[in-house]
């Protein structure tokens, strides 16, 4: 008997989507994405523990979609093509590992999971199924973004010199730093520095201090790093949960011009800046004004672009050695702010405690230990 080779499930029109979690994120960012592309895609299943908030969404989301209380009893009856996963992030890799042998591709909140270490049994999901698991960086698909993006990478401002990259917010921390895998450095400020990496591309060394100033928490709550770039360039990172003006901004000097965005949850074209240097030609800097059609940085942007690479069968931006890249950034910071010494690209490999889990078990960070006594 002869033994066919693998070959993943042709995908399916309009993919059919599930949700898992019907709290805030799919409510006002999912929801409404799904909307948008509604002659693409149909949502079919919904998926909550909470009973009340699963049939508050059903009402919302429509009469045929099916509730379930359970992830795998909805992947065993409904096998869906796509699944939207917005759940707390200590469980994102079991709910994706579960779904990608499902069948399914995935698209879920931030982070994607909690360590490499996860992120690997994801990969090793991603290979064994054919399916993809895509991480929301919704930050990446506005069009002042791609359009930034164009010219770094042609050159059209000069090379990039100088980044600062801040997420200064004040938001009442609600200590979960091991059910979220750390505290602002991994689930506020990862938006603004994925931005970051998508428009300068792979860094190669990071110095980092982290501190908890204000709140009695198991993580930090201010993080600050110095970060090399292969290209040569230098950026500061700093994420914060102390700071009354809040603000999300990205500045790259480049050797012709300096770009700014300045945004708060999301921005528009009109968010972006762009000075030139004082020996550009004003000709040549009109070209670099952001293009007339305005996407906004959005769930629903970003839902887009997977649902073209659906469409075509291949891997979705947002998804593997990219999703990777900024969780092993993540990593490295805290690696160097809790070590205080350097941590280069690369180095964080299993066997290295910090691969398996962003605190690195340091008595002074993570999970609280417990004196039981004799």
């Amino acid at each position: 008997m002869t033994t066919q080779p693998y070959a993943p499930p042709q995908p399916v029109y309009p993919p059919r989507v599930a949700v898992i979690g019907t709290g805030f994120i799919v409510n006002n960012s999912h929801l409404p994405g799904l909307r948008a592309h509604a002659g693409r895609v149909e949502l079919v299943a919904a998926v909550d523990v909470d009973e009340r908030r699963l049939d508050a969404f059903r009402a919302a989301a429509g009469p045929r979609v099916a509730g379930f209380t359970s992830a795998e009893a909805m992947l065993d009856v409904v096998r869906p093509d796509l699944v939207l996963i917005g759940t707390p992030p200590e469980l994102h890799r079991e709910q994706t590992v579960a779904a990608l042998k499902a069948g399914a591709w995935v698209l879920c909140e931030k982070p994607l999971c909690m360590s490499l270490a996860e992120y690997d049994d994801i990969a090793a999901a991603e290979e064994a199924s054919g399916g993809y698991a895509s991480v929301v960086f919704q930050h990446r698909y506005g069009s002042g973004a791609v359009h930034a993006r164009d010219l770094i990478a042609r050159g059209e401002l000069g090379a990039p010199l100088v980044a600062h990259c801040q997420t200064t917010w004040y938001v009442p921390w609600r200590d979960r730093g091991v059910s979220e895998g750390g505290g602002p450095t991994m689930g506020h400020g990862i938006h603004q520095y994925d931005l970051l990496l998508y428009l300068l591309g792979e860094w190669e060394e990071v110095r980092a201090m982290a501190a908890r100033l204000v709140h009695d928490c198991e993580s930090e709550d201010v993080s600050t790093a110095l970060v090399r770039f292969r290209s040569g360039a230098l950026a500061t990172v700093v994420n914060s949960l102390l700071s009354p003006h809040e603000v999300s901004r990205i500045r790259v000097d480049c050797a012709d011009a300096t770009l700014e965005l300045t945004h708060l949850y999301g921005y528009g074209n009109d968010d972006w800046v762009y000075t030139p240097a004082p020996h550009v030609d004003p000709g040549r800097a009109a070209a670099w004004r952001t293009p007339a059609a305005d996407v906004r940085s959005s769930h629903t942007a970003q839902l887009g672009v997977l649902l073209d690479a659906f469409d075509r069968g291949e891997r979705p931006p947002g998804s593997g050695p990219e999703a990777r890249a900024t969780l092993e950034f993540a990593a490295a910071l805290y690696k160097a702010a809790f070590t205080g010494r350097p941590v280069r690209a690369g180095e964080l490999v299993p066997g290295d405690p910090y691969y398996e889990a962003m605190h690195g078990d340091h008595p002074q960070w993570g999970p609280r230990k417990v004196d039981r006594g004799a």
